[in-house]
């Protein structure tokens, strides 16, 4: 006969009305989040591959026209926390919607600005707007998926990521090529409100969404919490210093493979973002690294992926160069969801707060590394911009190994304890 616990786990089970992989409403989700994912990054992202042709333009240095990606990105790490608490009173699904739709009506005037300012000025707005999204969709999952198959949904939203930055640059490239920068840019916002429709259309409704009350005291003592837990904290830090490669990388590589010796067209550089495909792979196949290695096994792996790529795009070999942006995109989107999927596992209550904890490191990362790359590549060339690489890398080993190490004597001391109570 099954055992009582045996029968309480089956039980459990059968009441889970969770989401899990070929359940009903499972397939719909995830295609919609991709959807909202692919949107996400196309929008946030397009004017990366479009610095070059901007600088032009506005006669601006790579520093200045990074402030287009940085100021989006910024301005999305400062928003996300305060719009997660609003998605915690008015649902994810909402939030997720109205931030969208939002983030879409700019994308369609952005490619109308005037000046290099207000160019800066709508994209933070757009970045802004784009603030509810992240963090929702990382709670809405948490909560509507089962955790098992939690980093698996996770790497499907973020696999949506990568392919929404590369379809952005990979359309603004060609576009620009052929009717200019502004062209490029609408026809990303165009792209997006497409996903916007999509996204809505099949998002299922919120069935484990339980509503809270805007309390100020409750969100400060909720993120209060999370910066005190120290696996949080660390997981943190790693998104942002991941960023930090990923932001310094993409926003500069442009300006490098239009210089001498590769002097490469727009339409040409715009292509070379079809690596973000390997991103997709990476960050889908997260689940399964973990599951083999461990958590931190598949930080290091990604880690030693994202270094060999570094080091391999030194080379003035355009091949060497595409193979050392492919590894650093697998190494990325790898860390990336392994971090972002163990931060919604991570944080009992409050789950909305601590994604967007998170979320706000990892887009502080990119503004940083977009910003700090960009003045490294003019300082020193490609070279100082895989320095800063490197040792935003480093970080991520140093604070993986001190994870371990706090693991190994947080285990050694409850082995004690038990010691002495088995004695008494």
């Amino acid at each position: 006969m099954p055992s009582a616990s045996t029968k309480a786990a089956a039980t459990s089970t059968a009441a889970d009305t969770r989401l899990t992989p070929g359940a009903p409403g499972y397939r719909r989700m995830s295609f919609a989040l991709f959807a909202a994912g692919l949107a996400t990054f196309a929008l946030l992202y397009s004017t990366q591959a479009l610095l070059p042709a901007i600088s032009a333009e506005f006669g601006a240095t790579a520093s200045a026209a990074s402030w287009t990606v940085s100021a989006a990105t910024g301005a999305l790490a400062l928003l996300v926390l305060p719009l997660s608490a609003l998605s915690e009173r008015f649902g994810r699904r909402a939030m997720m919607t109205a931030s969208l739709a939002v983030a879409v009506v700019v994308g369609l005037l952005v490619p109308f600005a005037p000046n290099l300012e207000w160019l800066i000025a709508l994209r933070a707005v757009q970045g802004a707007a784009l603030a509810g999204l992240p963090a929702s969709a990382m709670a809405f999952l948490a909560e509507e998926v089962r955790p098992r198959a939690l980093i698996a949904a996770i790497g499907l939203f973020v696999a949506g990521n990568s392919i929404g930055g590369m379809s952005g640059r990979l359309v603004t490239g060609w576009a620009a090529q052929v009717w200019g920068w502004r062209a490029g840019l609408l026809a990303v916002g165009l792209m997006a409100v497409a996903c916007a429709v999509v996204f809505r259309l099949l998002l299922p409704k919120a069935r484990h969404f339980t509503p809270g009350s805007l309390n100020p005291k409750a969100l400060a003592t909720a993120v209060r919490t999370h910066l005190a837990d120290p696996l949080l904290m660390r997981l943190y830090a790693i998104g942002a210093l991941f960023m930090t490669v990923f932001g310094a990388v993409y926003t500069v590589i442009g300006y490098r493979l239009a210089e001498a010796p590769f002097s490469l067209p727009q339409g040409v550089i715009g292509s070379i973002f079809l690596v973000y495909l390997v991103g997709t792979v990476s960050s889908a196949a997260a689940g399964k690294l973990v599951g083999r290695l461990g958590r931190r096994g598949a930080l290091y792996l990604a880690v030693g992926t994202t270094t060999a790529g570094l080091l391999l795009s030194l080379a003035d070999a355009l091949a060497a160069v595409l193979l050392g942006l492919v590894l650093i995109t697998a190494g990325f989107f790898a860390g990336h969801a392994v971090a972002s999927s163990s931060v919604s596992r991570t944080a009992k209550t409050g789950r909305a707060q601590a994604s967007a904890l998170y979320q706000s490191a990892y887009y502080l990362g990119s503004s940083a590394g977009g910003t700090v790359g960009a003045i490294a590549f003019h300082s020193g060339g490609w070279a100082g911009t895989v320095l800063l690489g490197l040792i935003a890398v480093l970080g991520v080993v140093s604070i993986t190994l001190y994870g371990s190490h706090s693991a190994r004597v947080a285990a050694r001391a409850e082995a004690g304890r038990l010691r002495v109570r088995a004695a008494l």
